[in-house]
């Protein structure tokens, strides 16, 4: 596993999509899936780019399970536009059971002593990826089997990943929790080995899932801490900007090297020390980030606020796209390539969004 930051390896990346293995191994840690998450959730290529490469090679039933995973991203990005920071609180039910808002301590040292999660969390560390099934099994052990609400966890997990994205990480961390579904996720150890090819017996997750939901708090999920997540930023000084022609601005979010690619124009890459105290990263995402921002012609890192910029140059023209984090830009706010772009607003589930996407593939 790793994470090329070249736009062309990235390109490759794409073309090699095989929907029909995915669909059949997805839910494997060694399945056909993608590694394209980071790309997406850093604004370097969109969801609509990868349906379009896919569909060109596979019609859209062999494609449809696939689709629907892009379009879950989507999902979450409509919600979160709809709801802006009211995805960081319960959405639909407050969570049930909850015993404290803090973080449980062996899943953040990776000592749960169930060998496949604690395996895929230093995994994580390292690399800054999670497989999205394990990412349920952590969220449901830390939410649903040791009591801990969902917040401070999700933040967490956010802040090693290096696809990170609010939405798609809370909202799920949520659905696992039950505050954003109709019940709540469980695993058990016969799951997990069966989904991460280990063989270990006897754990405390040994049992069946009637038993694990009546069970009381296993003794390694007891101890709690409070998250001291921190983002280190790069020191940099004010940019220097051409007042005559506009102002593009890049983020974390925002990385995409063909946005207004052949127009003469100031690019800026902007890292605000006040997003990333609301929402931390480590300082292996920031570097990612940085490194993908290679891939723009001409493009200088500015880690401060995007008043400093007004302010000190109070006639540019500022251009961004946007961005439910970043809706407070002034200035020309380009639409993103949404994967179904005449399917927008709240829908209070998946698969009603997804009934009025289908229409349109």
């Amino acid at each position: 596993m790793n994470f090329p930051t070249g736009f062309e390896s990235i390109q490759e990346r794409i073309k090699i999509i095989n929907p029909k293995k995915y669909a059949a191994g997805r839910n494997y840690v060694d399945g056909a899936v993608s590694y394209l998450s980071p790309y997406i959730s850093r604004g370097v290529i969109s969801v609509n780019d990868v349906k379009k490469e896919v569909l060109k090679n596979y019609s859209s039933s062999e494609s449809e399970k696939f689709l629907q995973e892009l379009a879950w991203r989507e999902y979450w990005q409509r919600f979160w536009q709809s709801k802006g920071d009211g995805i960081l609180q319960d959405l639909k039910h407050p969570q049930q059971k909850v015993l404290h808002h803090q973080m449980i301590k062996n899943i953040a040292d990776a000592a749960t002593g169930i060998d496949a999660i604690d395996e895929h969390i230093l995994l994580m560390f390292e690399k800054g990826y999670m497989h999205n099934h394990v990412r349920m099994y952590v969220a449901s052990l830390v939410c649903n089997i040791g009591g801990a609400h969902w917040l401070q966890p999700a933040a967490w997990m956010y802040y090693h990943l290096l696809d990170g994205d609010v939405a798609s990480n809370h909202l799920s961390w949520q659905w696992v929790a039950g505050s954003f579904s109709n019940k709540k996720y469980y695993c058990n150890q016969q799951n997990i080995n069966k989904f991460t090819h280990h063989h270990q017996r006897e754990s405390f997750l040994d049992f069946s899932y009637e038993h694990i939901e009546q069970m009381p708090v296993p003794e390694t999920l007891l101890a709690k801490e409070n998250n001291c997540l921190k983002t280190i930023l790069p020191q940099t000084a004010l940019p220097v900007i051409d007042s005559s022609i506009p102002v593009l601005i890049y983020n974390s979010y925002q990385l995409d090297p063909l946005w207004r690619k052949d127009e003469a124009a100031n690019r800026i890459l902007l890292l605000e020390p006040s997003f990333f105290k609301k929402f931390p990263v480590s300082e292996l995402v920031i570097e990612f980030i940085i490194n993908l921002a290679k891939n723009i012609n001409r493009i200088e890192l500015f880690c401060g606020e995007i008043e400093d910029l007004v302010r000190s140059y109070p006639t540019i023209e500022i251009i961004s796209k946007e961005h439910p984090s970043f809706t407070y830009y002034p200035g020309t706010k380009d639409s993103r390539d949404w994967m179904f772009p005449e399917v927008q607003g709240y829908y209070p589930s998946f698969f009603s969004f997804w009934k009025k996407c289908e229409k349109f593939l």
